[in-house]
């Protein structure tokens, strides 16, 4: 058996992380991990027959893990400008760059985390010329701010959790927003049981101290379709 939250893990969230997969598995009152597995490789992960639970990524579920994993729901991070369950990535640039429009950065160095990631590389749409794997949304943003790379695609969340720990963001600003897209799914093993599962992280949710749920930006959990992620 496996579980773990890996989307928006980092060492100052993982206490938090920790009292949520409790009280998630308190809800669920079944046989479960005791610890997250936060180090462990996320597509080995999701595929795993003996998954009790984890979080994907929009892109990866939608080409990959769709016919695969059971969607439990998506969590609601109550994103400015979207949706419930939806999010957004924004274009960053340096502090001192001049240019203002997202068509200005045509030929610019293009900062992604993985070819995989939908709010890091599927939104820029094979728009830029010339490219940079950085392997993370918080090293394609670090990169930006070095002047190794011009711009890059940063998730809504991500770029709190930035803002909050990194001194490098002082030395990034938003160039635009993308348009929302359904969020990061949770997902379980297939034939596991889509409300039970729900149902327990929705319970879990409302038994966290509000600092906790401050913490990692979590309001509720809403119930998105395999469908909506096609569109």
């Amino acid at each position: 058996m496996i579980a773990n939250l890996p989307m928006y893990e980092r060492a100052e969230l993982a206490q938090a992380h920790n009292q949520f997969w409790q009280l998630i598995r308190k809800n669920l009152n079944i046989e479960s991990p005791e610890h997250l597995s936060q180090d462990a490789g996320e597509m080995e992960v999701w595929i795993r027959p003996d998954l009790i639970l984890s979080q994907a990524c929009g892109k990866p579920y939608r080409e990959i893990l769709h016919n695969k994993v059971t969607l439990i729901g998506t969590p609601d991070y109550d994103i400015e400008g979207c949706p419930p369950g939806y999010y957004r990535s924004a274009f960053v640039i340096r502090k001192e760059e001049k240019r203002e429009q997202l068509d200005d950065f045509k030929d610019a160095l293009f900062a992604y985390n993985n070819k995989m990631s939908q709010s890091g590389y599927h939104v820029a749409n094979d728009f830029f010329e010339s490219e940079i794997c950085s392997g993370g949304h918080l090293n394609s943003a670090k990169m930006v701010a070095q002047g190794k790379a011009d711009i890059a695609a940063i998730d809504a969340i991500s770029l709190v959790f930035m803002e909050k720990y990194e001194v490098f963001f002082t030395k990034i600003k938003i160039l635009s927003w993308t348009e929302p897209t359904p969020g990061l799914p949770y997902i379980t093993a297939l034939g596991n049981d889509k409300e039970e599962y729900f149902d327990a992280i929705k319970n879990a949710i409302s038994e966290l101290p509000e600092d906790v749920r401050r913490t990692l930006k979590i309001k509720d959990i809403v119930d998105i379709t395999k469908e909506d992620y096609f569109i």
